[in-house]
């Protein structure tokens, strides 16, 4: 992982790149799984990731200012759940499980960057993109809650 950015610009072109591979990790299983439903399911979450893109996108053309704006509730439901795979034959559960374990490691990911760079207005950036990243993690355990929770 590159850490040491020179310039709001590069700060900007590795977040949109980790977006990009969001999606495309979310479009790769959706080609894979054989449940319609899930497919779908799939296929939002990596519409998500591209709606972030783009937030990015317009943060670096100067059309959107991204930083931190008060704290985002943290359900904490995938701090108890264990890791999950991907694979063919997940169900809606898995992918929502695989889906909030990877907005928590981005989560993760920003606040480490924001921790080890000295100019603030690259960590305000960084707590930006932390922020998005929990408020996506908080969107999927609120779902998982409703559906998984609420079955048993």
């Amino acid at each position: 992982m590159k850490k040491n950015f020179n310039s709001m610009d590069e700060v900007l072109d590795f977040a949109i790149e980790k977006e990009r591979e969001a999606a495309e990790f979310y479009i790769y299983w959706a080609d894979r799984v054989s449940d319609r439903t899930l497919k779908q399911v799939l296929l939002r979450f990596a519409e998500e990731e591209k709606k972030h893109e783009r937030k990015i996108k317009k943060v670096k053309k100067g059309e959107v200012v991204l930083k931190p704006e008060g704290k985002i509730l943290d359900l904490k439901i995938s701090d108890y759940l264990s890791e999950t795979k991907p694979g063919e034959e997940m169900d809606y559960q898995e992918a929502l499980r695989i889906a909030m374990q990877r907005e928590k490691e981005s989560f993760r990911l920003y606040m480490n960057l924001a921790e080890s760079v000295p100019d603030e207005n690259l960590r305000n950036l960084f707590l930006g993109l932390a922020q998005e990243e929990a408020t996506h993690k908080l969107r999927l355990e609120t779902l998982y809650d409703e559906i998984v929770y609420s079955e048993n």
